[in-house]
């Protein structure tokens, strides 16, 4: 299962990059995923470990990825898994005339994956990932013009 989106943001891509890599500071403007923090490492950096909660049911689901690539402002791939779901998630930033294109492209697969794509799951993050883009581009715009 694959879930992708993208948005245009008009910031400099250095703004976007500071309020995507800032991650203690999601809590402060994103309501997709909760009490973000980095457990492992200081940065968003190869081998760094973060862990965030997600709702895409009732219940809240701690995720706990390892980033396994990060090219500042260009890209970063964290995996990790949970309940017999393995996911690659892989962030784009490219330039565009006015700003940048945040691509968010996640993979999914496991032996859970069919119980998964049942109960909505799909439908789910996508609806997760569309709102974090948004909030994402409305942080970094705020503080490309204040």
């Amino acid at each position: 299962m694959i879930v992708r989106a993208e948005i245009d943001i008009n910031a400099p891509s250095e703004v976007v990059w500071r309020v995507f890599s800032s991650l203690e500071e999601w809590g402060q403007w994103n309501t997709a995923c909760d009490s973000c923090r980095l457990t492992a490492g200081e940065r968003l950096e190869p081998g760094a470990c973060l862990t965030f909660v997600v709702k895409p049911f009732v219940f809240p689901v701690r995720v706990a990825p390892r980033v396994v690539s990060c090219d500042p402002g260009r890209e970063v791939v964290w995996e990790g898994g949970r309940w017999g779901i393995h996911a690659v998630h892989r962030w784009r930033f490219s330039a565009r005339p006015g700003g940048v294109r945040l691509e968010s492209t996640e993979t999914f697969g496991g032996p859970l994956m069919q119980a998964a794509r049942l109960l909505g799951l799909q439908r789910r993050l996508h609806a997760l990932t569309e709102r974090m883009l948004a909030q994402i581009r409305a942080q970094s715009e705020a503080c490309a013009s204040g």
